[in-house]
């Protein structure tokens, strides 16, 4: 304990860290990391997106911080981020088509491409050598080297129409695969690049009107796309022999006058809590219920607006929901026992991510326009810490490097 506050210390003062890393000197901002097992710990790291400043926050999150900061990351509007496989690396994925990495220990941008003209996310191999970005401009993925950020793949994305799509919904499969959907040509891709240069294309047709954003389960077998255009989800059981799209609750909303959508739910995120997932409904103030064996709707939970993030806790007894926009300020927390809403909180104005530190003992919730993230204690809501941050938007934790579909 002792040697682990004097490592906390030493991080927020910044260069002592580098002594603590075992380094000389520091490198250049864009040479290459040494990749060798970093002699000061990474559990404890996280990173907070501030999207008005084109930085991130290095935190930590067993004594809430901030250790420092790395500037020069461009538009981070819509910026996600994934980790290397020792979680000692950061991949930035900007709006504006830049892949950055982030040397978290020496807070070092190690290096920098630009890939697309519009780009919302991103994926890791399940062995850490390839990352993937995710583009609405000129669409389609593209796939480079984690060590070098050298390209390795440019996959477009043109579907059975003939004209190119936005994709999304990006994810990491088993055995150097990544599974995404592409939004205009309403289809599911799964590319297998076992072999970078000659990557297998598996293609599923129909899937439903606009696939807006998907899931993966945490045991990897079901990918699960939210369709934008129609009532409804689709679904494909990676385990089959021959794995195959189908729709699951369709048209959960007929029978009622559709909502304007606000903002669109994001379903990354691992709302699945035992056999159930919790799921956001499009422009409705539900969150819906489904049985992971059937696929089936067993309920709806009633909420305070139109869900946008609906996160459960590393372990399933809760899971927590913000809101698009007028109430955006709210955060609601369901218990999963009982399927009702518990406790609802205000953090502050424009709600925008959650990230629950690994155990869920917390989450951090960032607030835009309050310019604070704050961190509450999962059993008494209490808060334990806010931290100031420039209009702090997305929060990953080092956590998720070693989890699937993340």
């Amino acid at each position: 304990m002792i040697q682990r506050r004097h490592w906390l210390r030493a991080a927020a003062g910044g260069a002592a860290l580098l002594g603590l890393a075992g380094c000389a000197s520091a490198p250049s901002p864009l040479s290459a990391p040494s990749w060798a097992a970093p002699s000061a710990g990474t559990g404890d790291l996280g990173v907070v997106v501030e999207r008005a400043s084109g930085r991130l926050a290095i935190v930590n999150t067993s004594e809430p911080r901030v250790l420092g900061r790395v500037d020069g990351l461009g538009d981070l509007s819509h910026a996600s981020v994934v980790f290397s496989r020792d979680a000692a690396s950061a991949f930035v994925f900007g709006r504006d088509g830049a892949l950055s990495r982030v040397d978290l220990l020496q807070m070092k941008l190690t290096g920098r491409v630009m890939q697309a003209g519009n780009s919302i996310g991103g994926a890791i191999s399940q062995d850490g050598r390839l990352v993937a970005a995710q583009n609405y401009q000129p669409g389609g993925i593209k796939v480079f080297d984690a060590r070098t950020l050298a390209a390795v793949a440019d996959i477009p994305a043109v579907g059975a129409d003939g004209k190119p799509s936005r994709v999304v919904g990006l994810a990491d499969l088993p055995g150097s695969r990544f599974i995404y959907a592409l939004f205009d040509a309403g289809e599911i891709w799964i590319a297998d690049l076992s072999e970078p240069k000659a990557p297998r294309l598996t293609k599923f047709r129909d899937v439903g009107r606009q696939p807006y954003d998907a899931l993966v389960t945490p045991n990897g077998r079901h990918y699960i796309a939210g369709l934008f255009g129609e009532d409804g989800l689709s679904l494909i059981d990676l385990w089959d022999d021959a794995p195959r799209a189908r729709r699951i609750l369709a048209g959960y909303g007929r029978g009622e006058a559709p909502l304007p959508v606000f903002k669109m739910p994001h379903l990354r995120g691992w709302a699945v809590a035992g056999r159930h997932a919790y799921l956001p409904a499009i422009g409705r103030h539900e969150v819906l219920v489904v049985d992971t064996e059937t696929w089936a709707e067993v309920d709806r939970i009633a909420v305070a607006g139109q869900p946008v993030f609906v996160m459960a806790r590393p372990d399933g007894r809760q899971v927590w929901v913000n809101f698009a926009v007028p109430d955006y300020q709210r955060v609601q927390v369901i218990d999963t026992p009982s399927r009702r809403v518990v406790r609802t909180l205000e953090p502050g104005a424009a709600v925008l991510h959650l990230e629950f530190t690994p155990r869920g003992e917390a989450v951090w919730i960032s607030s835009r326009d309050a310019n604070r993230v704050s961190v509450v204690d999962t059993a008494s809501f209490q808060t334990l810490a806010q931290l100031p941050m420039e209009a702090p938007s997305g929060i990953f934790f080092t956590s998720r490097a070693g989890r699937v579909g993340l």
